[in-house]
């Protein structure tokens, strides 16, 4: 597995002792052409097409990631939930790993989201998940990562950075095409959205732009 630098490492090569308007226009530009390519990608393969079926079809899904790549997870949940039932955060509170494992069922779908550098209880609770006969949908940032061979579906996208941290852009790009797919595949997807905005409306959740 290709090493991956720590953010220290990265601070010390790409951000220590520059500029704040030469660092600007170095992240500026990096993440430009980060994004063409993730356009690129994202336009000429189809593991995004394959992920958002697998999830669509599943009876319930499990969205899984540690450190970093929770807030990845949580975006995902939230998007997808919308437009889907049986959506769930492992967040380890709410929903901890050992109540998914030991209730595996068939239909169920296991999407794990992670990125460098990759957390042990992120890749164990996947390769449990896996081998009490789950499925699992992978989204991660190398092709050599942890649990890609165990995967049904791998969605492999970078994040090249110019920074001290990983670049989040084409993470977001990624995760808002799958969610759009996914809610677009799904047949009650618009119902229940219109109910969702008529419970809103009911709760008086958000404050009228005037």
């Amino acid at each position: 597995m290709t090493a991956h630098p720590s953010p220290a490492e990265r601070f010390e090569r790409n951000v220590q002792r520059r500029s704040a308007q030469v660092l600007k226009h170095r992240v500026l530009e990096q993440q430009r052409t980060a994004f063409g390519k993730a356009l690129s990608w994202a336009a000429e393969h189809d593991a995004i097409e394959q992920a958002a079926a697998r999830i669509v079809s599943a009876r319930r899904r499990f969205l899984l990631g540690n450190g970093k790549s929770l807030s990845y997870a949580s975006l995902l949940a939230a998007d997808l939930s919308a437009g889907l039932s049986g959506v769930h955060l492992v967040d380890g509170a709410t929903v901890r790993p050992l109540d998914v494992l030991g209730d595996i069922r068939q239909g169920d779908l296991l999407v794990a989201v992670a990125m460098s550098r990759y957390r042990r209880d992120t890749v164990s609770t996947a390769e449990a998940y896996v081998a009490h006969g789950g499925e699992l949908v992978l989204i991660t940032d190398a092709d050599d990562a942890p649990l890609t061979e165990l995967a049904s579906t791998r969605i492999v996208i970078g994040t090249d950075t110019a920074s001290y941290a990983s670049s989040p852009t084409s993470v977001v790009l990624v995760l808002h095409l799958l969610a759009t797919l996914t809610i677009a595949s799904s047949k009650g997807a618009g119902r229940r959205l219109h109910e969702r905005d008529a419970l809103a409306a009911e709760l008086d959740l958000y404050v009228d732009r005037t």
